[in-house]
């Protein structure tokens, strides 16, 4: 946003921490729920939105990795059970537009996309 670049923004280091906290958390309902998930990924990268008001919001989308889990609906669940329990999911749900996927299949999050604003890629 108006910078030179070639630093981490803070878009990138939201990104980074949202997929780590949501990796643990979902280590945290793994094994609550007694299901052997084996190594798990999670890509995120945050688009940084206008908004009508000439504001800003972000963008999030959380792609999840699951090998050890095949059943598609199996790993979907875990992940919506996770986006209860990771701490980023509770500080911004309903805030931010989230996009999360299990295994390359969409998840639903409770809440509809809202494309209320232009997206401008930031973080990987």
């Amino acid at each position: 946003m108006g910078g030179e670049g070639g630093g981490t923004n803070p878009e990138q280091l939201f990104a980074v921490g949202y997929a780590a906290c949501f990796a643990s958390a979902l280590g945290v309902v793994a094994r609550r729920q007694r299901v052997e998930v084996g190594d798990v990924s999670v890509q995120s990268s945050v688009s940084l939105l206008t908004t009508e008001d000439r504001g800003y919001n972000v963008a999030v989308e959380l792609h999840v990795s699951l090998p050890q889990i095949e059943d598609p609906e199996r790993a979907a669940a875990l992940v919506a059970d996770t986006h209860q329990v990771c701490a980023y999911s509770n500080a911004t749900r309903g805030n931010i537009d989230l996009t999360l996927t299990a295994n390359g299949q969409p998840v639903a999050t409770g809440r509809p996309a809202d494309s209320g604003g232009s997206q401008m890629p930031l973080g990987d």
